[in-house]
């Protein structure tokens, strides 16, 4: 890691200030477009944890046990379960696939940790795209140090 890093700081030592404007410019964009994909991941991880905590206390309650169901985001209606160990899985753009609940909490965990694998990966780009923009902007500013004239 230490001779790659040395390497890419031999490399950015070498370009002009132009280049090294756009280099900076480039991985902070990458690096904000990164932080936004983990920001996008946490919250599809915490919406599929909820869903499989929901799925658990469905689970553990009775049949024709009444409860509130929502038909949108702000409206639910009464109704009762019915069975609880058939639910709907939404699978993505308005697809639903009926599961059994044991099937249902497997598919949630599993995306869960398809999830946590892909911002574990995405961690490491960010940081490694962020070292480049850091090492850029430090090698930046020394040029142009160089460049000004001194009073």
């Amino acid at each position: 890691m230490a001779a790659a890093k040395g390497g890419v700081a031999m490399e950015l030592g070498k370009m002009s200030v132009e280049q090294l404007k756009a280099i900076k410019e480039q991985t902070d964009l990458e690096v904000n477009l990164l932080q936004d994909s983990l920001n996008n991941i946490r919250s599809a991880t915490s919406r599929l944890e909820s869903a499989s905590s929901a799925l658990h206390d469905l689970s553990l309650r009775p049949q024709g046990h009444p409860m509130l169901v929502p038909l949108t985001a702000s409206l639910y209606v009464p109704g009762a379960l019915d069975d609880s160990d058939k639910v709907l899985v939404d699978v993505g753009t308005g697809y639903f696939i009926e599961k059994t609940m044991a099937e249902g909490k497997d598919y949630c965990q599993r995306k869960i940790n398809l999830l946590k694998s892909n911002f574990d990966q995405l961690i490491e780009v960010a940081s490694k795209k962020k070292c480049i923009a850091d090492e850029a902007g430090a090698i930046l500013q020394a040029k142009l140090k160089q460049l000004s004239p001194t009073s």
